[in-house]
């Protein structure tokens, strides 16, 4: 689905969908969405996944389907700072994964900044992060790829301001920022002030909405992420570019593998929704924010 003269994209994780790749791809054209972000694929991640694969089971589907890939969902940087052998299997994993990105025709990688061990003061490890994604930045530029930084809970940059200390740090072409307003708020964070203070380096945004009292996600647009104030203000600005659904609105297969505790705690099975009729939910959410946007506009 386009919209603002095809400024704007919307995406989205479809494996929250279903396991099942086809399955994702048929409730994706149901939507009429031309994109999606990659990353589980028939029940396995898309790191597990070898060049050939994707090759021969991955690409005729997608190109059947005339659906393109806006980002890989990667698991790049979710390891412990202190893993050195971790660090060292994550530069390999990443070269493929830019090699399946070329391939995809995909110019955006999805990564993280590490976890931290419980007790361990975050900020002490400000310059091996930064030195471990320059390493990670290498080896993207090699393929001419953006390594897009997930604001995640329980890494390093989790909070807006080691975000913006970590992008100033690495300062290169290849590393920008995801904003994911959901995830700031389940840190505690205002998002408007994180968004004032990331906005140089945003390269792509998550669609995905919280509430702080009870840290669940919640429909887009419903909860403290401030997301139609912060989508209107990034349209005036001439944003250009990808809003990724991530709805987290129910428990699905993949997202055991996604988290470090386990998610029960901020998404309830309790909705009475499949995976399709959940993301289905939050597309329709965000098409009527942009629309309203739209309106308020004139």
């Amino acid at each position: 689905m386009e919209l603002y003269n095809d400024k704007l994209h919307i995406s989205g994780f479809s494996d929250e969908i279903s396991s099942d790749f086809e399955t994702q791809l048929q409730a994706l054209s149901k939507l009429d969405m031309n994109f999606l972000s990659l990353r589980g694929i028939d029940g396995r991640n898309i790191g597990d996944y070898s060049l050939e694969e994707i090759e021969e089971k991955v690409l005729p589907l997608l190109k059947e389907y005339q659906i393109t890939v806006s980002s890989i969902g990667s698991p790049i940087g979710k390891i412990f700072i202190t893993d050195d052998l971790g660090f060292l299997k994550q530069l390999n994993l990443l070269d493929r994964l830019c090699q399946i990105a070329n391939l995809l025709k995909c110019k955006y990688i999805r990564i993280f900044s590490f976890y931290i061990p419980k007790g361990d003061e975050v900020d002490q490890y400000h310059n091996r992060v930064i030195s471990q994604i320059i390493q990670f930045t290498e080896i993207a530029a090699k393929y001419n790829v953006i390594l897009l930084h997930e604001n995640e809970k329980d890494i390093f940059g989790d909070i807006a301001r080691r975000c913006n200390e970590m992008l100033e740090g690495v300062r290169s072409p290849y590393f920008k920022a995801i904003f994911d307003f959901a995830n700031f708020v389940q840190c505690g964070e205002d998002t408007w002030e994180c968004y004032q203070l990331l906005k140089p380096h945003i390269e792509y945004i998550h669609i995905k909405d919280a509430v702080s009292t009870s840290q669940q996600n919640v429909v887009c647009g419903t909860g403290e992420g401030k997301i139609k104030t912060i989508l209107a203000d990034l349209i005036d600005k001439g944003y250009e570019g990808f809003l990724t659904l991530e709805p987290h609105l129910v428990l699905f297969d993949s997202l055991k593998d996604l988290e470090l505790e386990a998610a029960e705690h901020i998404i309830k099975e309790d909705k009475g929704l499949t995976g399709e009729e959940a993301y289905a939910l939050q597309f329709h959410a965000l098409v009527e924010l942009l629309q309203s946007i739209e309106r308020e506009a004139v």
